[in-house]
């Protein structure tokens, strides 16, 4: 009897005040970078009601105007209408910024140092990384999150465009996939939680949701009668933003990632430069496990690193294909280490990730997107990972792409 089991992930739209926080954080980054690509960010943001904190530590020689950068990352989200309590042109922004503690940067430079082992650039922290991808949708991503996203872009593109007057920022969206023998067959709940003017009828916003959005965006063919939506189900969401709930940056990393399915080792991305092996080895464990997916080695593949503040060298490194790879394991985990580096210098130079491209990953995840600018999401290793994994049955590649193009038919073409 085929095993049946349902997995909800969720989305928050650009108005959310946790993601207010990172915007405002990963804009502060980018124009740190755009001036010197050398810059040391470990930018945080806290919002509540029309007071902004920007802090932690920076050492850069960009000169950078936090106000006009916080007040224009605002704007663009579409904190600008009167009755707002948070405000583009009208919040108190407080200033808490210092420089990297030089206990911390001597470990990170590229020098020697009393007591460091190497004089090589080391980690910018202890923690463990996690990377993942799938067959289930185009992006090799999970589908319950890509869906999620789906959603929450949609909103945003007609509150922007100002299709639909009465839509305001802040947004949740959240889908319910059911699997039947692991595969996506149906998706069973929808919810949307979306900020709206105070005029018009929770009937009005419930119609247009489900047959303007969720019948428009998500696959026809896992939705049925008995998908149960459930839209803005306390009744009323005006009250929204800073002014509805704190927000704080960091707080989203399930969203930013795989929305639960793939592991996450604890560590935020936004206003984080790539010394910061949190994020950029992150988004190196991703453009490993698309890879390997991607080459026909594994129907899912997981990546894990973890490394010492200070050293170079990951302390491990970890493959997990949950019992789906074409080959054995370890000679995955070997082509892998023999493809790519994974010293935080090496990282940064395959990925190119000295550049101000971080504010383009803020919003409906950081992986998953079909930009030429996040490297992480580029499939251009697959050839190297066949040839050091060495040969194997090419029908078994053939039918991995066909399970690719499944997925979905009129995505296949943009994928390979």
């Amino acid at each position: 009897m085929p095993r049946q089991f349902i997995f909800a992930s969720e989305s928050v739209g650009e108005g959310h005040p946790d993601k207010v926080c990172d915007a405002i954080s990963d804009a502060v980054l980018d124009a740190c970078l755009a001036q010197d690509n050398k810059s040391r960010v470990a930018c945080e943001t806290y919002a509540k009601s029309n007071l902004l904190v920007i802090g932690g530590e920076i050492t850069s020689n960009a000169q950078i105007a936090y106000h006009e950068i916080a007040r224009r990352a605002i704007r663009e989200i579409g904190y600008v209408n009167d009755d707002d309590v948070f405000h583009a042109d009208k919040v108190f922004i407080l200033n808490a910024m210092t420089a990297q503690s030089q206990d911390i940067a001597q470990g990170v430079d590229a020098r020697e140092a009393d007591g460091k082992k190497t004089a090589e650039q080391g980690a910018g922290d202890q923690g463990l990384m996690f990377g993942y991808a799938c067959l289930e949708t185009p992006e090799l991503m999970p589908a319950p999150i890509m869906f999620a996203h789906r959603l929450g872009r949609e909103l945003t593109r007609l509150r922007k465009n100002g299709t639909v007057e009465w839509l305001r920022p802040d947004a949740k969206t959240q889908v319910s996939v059911v699997y039947t023998d692991h595969v996506p067959t149906a998706i069973s709940n929808v919810v949307v939680s979306t900020q709206h003017t105070p005029e018009v009828s929770h009937k009005q916003i419930e119609s247009f949701i489900i047959e303007e959005v969720i019948k428009k965006v998500l696959p026809w063919e896992l939705l049925s009668n008995e998908t149960k939506f459930l839209i803005n189900p306390t009744g009323k969401f005006v009250i929204g933003g800073p002014q509805g709930d704190a927000g704080l940056t960091g707080r989203k990393i399930i969203v930013d990632t795989y929305g639960g399915w793939g592991r996450h080792g604890g560590g935020a991305f936004s206003g984080k430069d790539p010394s910061k092996v949190d994020r950029s080895a992150a988004y190196m464990a991703r453009y490993v496990a698309k890879n390997v997916v991607a080459a026909g080695l594994a129907e899912q593949c997981e990546v894990q690193f973890a490394y010492a503040i200070g050293y170079p060298d990951p302390v491990s490194l970890c493959v997990n294909t949950f019992g789906t790879s074409k080959v054995d394991e370890g000679r995955i985990e070997s082509a892998i280490k023999t493809v790519f580096g994974f010293k935080p210098a090496e990282i940064i130079e395959q990925l190119d990730l000295l550049r101000p491209i971080y504010s383009k990953t803020t919003n409906y995840g950081h992986f998953g997107k079909k930009d030429s600018d996040l490297t992480w999401e580029r499939t251009d290793k697959i050839e190297e990972l066949r040839e050091a994994v060495g040969k194997f049955d090419e029908d078994t590649i053939l039918q991995h792409v066909e399970k690719i193009k499944l997925a979905s038919p009129a995505g296949a073409a943009d994928f390979f």
